[in-house]
């Protein structure tokens, strides 16, 4: 179950993990910096997102900002990186969300929704 706290919303480790995960494009930096924001090829779920190349070490704080499909609004949002792997796509980096503003959650859980949904009714009726 979500925990909510003065309008943001922490997702649980098993919500994170039953997320599905979509393929998308990111402009990542570390936190706090002035550093620019580097494009990466990844994946957005629910409780955070992955990127494939420079990878942080584990515990950096990064900001990222996105836009979902069909959307005009850009998003920027705080992460953490949890761990770092190798393999054949070269380093990536998975980090969670940190403070996800509710809203923010609603409408990527709602994207990550219709594109399951699509994806189980492929011709858009019975």
């Amino acid at each position: 179950m979500n925990e909510q706290s003065n309008d943001r919303i922490r997702v649980s480790d098993d919500e994170r993990r039953e997320s599905p995960r979509v393929s998308m494009r990111f402009l990542v930096r570390r936190a706090d910096t002035a550093d620019m924001f580097e494009s990466r090829e990844g994946n957005l779920s629910l409780g955070g997102f992955a990127w494939f190349g420079a990878a942080l070490p584990v515990g950096s704080k990064v900001e990222v900002r996105f836009t979902l499909p069909g959307s005009i609004d850009e998003f920027l949002l705080r992460g953490e990186v949890l761990n770092v792997g190798h393999g054949s796509k070269g380093s990536s980096a998975h980090a969670r969300f940190l403070e996800l503003p509710v809203e923010a959650e609603m409408r990527i859980a709602r994207y990550l929704d219709d594109l399951e949904l699509a994806e189980s009714n492929p011709r858009g009726g019975a």
